[in-house]
C-alpha cells in the first residue's frame, strides 16, 4: 500500500463554521451498455440539465466510461477531477471525484478493493475488480477527506470491502472531516453498513424509506444502494434523492443523492 504523507490538521475554530459543503453521489450508468432508448447518447443532455440544476462542491461518479469522463470534464468546467483507469481497456469503469475549483486538492490515492490494492485485482467471489478513489482537499481553513467507491454484489464481499476502505482511511489524521460516496449494491442495515456505522459514520436518510436504484422505471423499488456517509465534525443541513425526469426519460437507472453539511468544529 502506498504510504500517505501526514496532512496538517486545522485547529478548532469556533468563531466561524464556514459555508456548508454540498456533495452528490451519482451512478451514471455504464455508457457502453445496450440500453436502447436509455442509451448514453439519449441520456447525455439529461445529465447536463440535472447537474446544472443541482450544483455541488463535490460529486462522486460511478460506472463512468472514458467518453463519459471526457464529457463530464468538459461540462463541469469549474471543477477539477481525480480518478484512475486503464484507457486502453474499453470497458473499464471509472470512479471519479469532481471538485469545485474553490477547493484545492492536496493529493489523492487510488486503490483496488482487494488484498493487493495497488494492482488491478479483486477479492475472491467479487465479479468485478472494484476500486476506490480518495482525495484530500483544502479551502481556506477547512480540510476535507473524500472517498468514492463502488462495491460488488455479494454481502460478504461488500463487508470485506468496507473493512479494506476503513483500514485505508486509518492512514489519515483522525480529526479530518470525512465523506464517502458510492454505489454499495446493498441497503442500509447490511453488514457493510454496520462496518461503517461502527466506525462512527452517519448515513444520509438513514432509517427512511428510500429508493435510489429504479432501473429506468421511476418506480419505488426499496433499493437504497447509493449512499453518502459522513463523520468527524459534519452535520447534514439538507438531504435529498433527485428523482427528476425529462419527458419520461431519466439521466440514469440510479437516482443521484445530494446533501449539504455544516461544519460543527
Amino acid at each position: 500500500m502506498v504510504e500517505i504523507s501526514p496532512i496538517p490538521v486545522p485547529k478548532e475554530d469556533k468563531s466561524r463554521t464556514g459555508s456548508p459543503v454540498t456533495v452528490m453521489t451519482f451512478n451514471l450508468r455504464f455508457g457502453l451498455a445496450k440500453d436502447g432508448s436509455h442509451a448514453w447518447e439519449h441520456r447525455m443532455p439529461l445529465v447536463s440539465k440535472l447537474l446544472e440544476e443541482y450544483p455541488c462542491d463535490f460529486i462522486g461518479f460511478q460506472e463512468v466510461n472514458h467518453f463519459q469522463a471526457e464529457f463530464l470534464i468538459r461540462l463541469l468546467r469549474r471543477h477539477g477531477h481525480i480518478g484512475w483507469y486503464y484507457k486502453r481497456v474499453e470497458r473499464w469503469q471509472n470512479n471519479l471525484i469532481m471538485f469545485d475549483a474553490s477547493w484545492e486538492c492536496l493529493g489523492h490515492r487510488h486503490f483496488f478493493l482487494s488484498h493487493t490494492p495497488e494492482l488491478p485485482s479483486r477479492l475472491p467471489d467479487s465479479i468485478w475488480p472494484r476500486q476506490c478513489i480518495v482525495g484530500w482537499f483544502k479551502k481556506k481553513n477547512r480540510y476535507l477527506l473524500m472517498a468514492n467507491t463502488h462495491f460488488d454484489f455479494a454481502s460478504e464481499v461488500q463487508q470485506k470491502s468496507a473493512g479494506l476502505l476503513m483500514e485505508f482511511l486509518k492512514r489519515f489524521p483522525k480529526r479530518i472531516p470525512q465523506i464517502i460516496t458510492g454505489d454499495f449494491n446493498t441497503n442500509p442495515d447490511s453488514p457493510a453498513h454496520h462496518c461503517f456505522k461502527s466506525r462512527g459514520f452517519g448515513l444520509i436518510m438513514e432509517g427512511e424509506s428510500v429508493t435510489t436504484y429504479h432501473d429506468f422505471t421511476g418506480k419505488e423499488t426499496g433499493r437504497h444502494i447509493d449512499w453518502i456517509l459522513y463523520r468527524n465534525g459534519l452535520s447534514p443541513v439538507f438531504e435529498q434523492v433527485i428523482q427528476d425526469s425529462f419527458n419520461g426519460l431519466f439521466p440514469s437507472d440510479h437516482y443521484p443523492v445530494r446533501a449539504a453539511f455544516a461544519w460543527t468544529l
